[in-house]
């Protein structure tokens, strides 16, 4: 069996908050906006319907939990879900709180700007924040 190894670039800047069911969750090093990404720890998979119907499912139902763990914890305005990854094929899915007035509001998040980096208590409380939400 092939080892499971996520693309660079999906964590470069993200930090590991766990390891789910089938997908790896990362936090974006990003505080624009709290965004989170999800990794199906899968080799070689670029799309959804490549996945085995398990898989399938435990994606729908991770991505679920997760988006709405990170709507409690940040009491956005709406949580935006995306699986493109015209940049980097390997399959994630982004899940992204949004609200009015924040960055590029109401725009999409890709290409605008530059990152602002967490601080790193920022971080580590936010990411505990999320944890404890996915457990409840």
């Amino acid at each position: 069996m092939e080892r499971f190894e996520p693309d660079m670039r999906l964590t470069r800047n993200a930090t590991l908050i766990a390891n789910l069911g089938l997908c790896q969750l990362r936090l974006v090093d990003d505080s624009r906006w709290p965004w989170l990404t999800l990794i199906p720890q899968r080799p070689d998979i670029s799309e959804i319907f490549e996945l085995t119907p398990l898989d399938q499912t435990m994606l729908t139902f991770e991505t679920n939990l997760v988006a709405s763990a990170l709507k409690s914890v940040t009491r956005c305005t709406k949580i935006n879900v995306a699986a493109i990854g015209n940049i980097v094929r390997q399959l994630h899915v982004h899940v992204v709180a949004r609200n009015e007035g924040d960055a590029n509001w109401p725009g999409p998040i890709w290409g605008h700007g530059e990152a602002a980096p967490y601080e790193d208590e920022v971080r580590k409380r936010l990411a505990d924040s999320i944890m404890k939400a996915l457990s409840t």
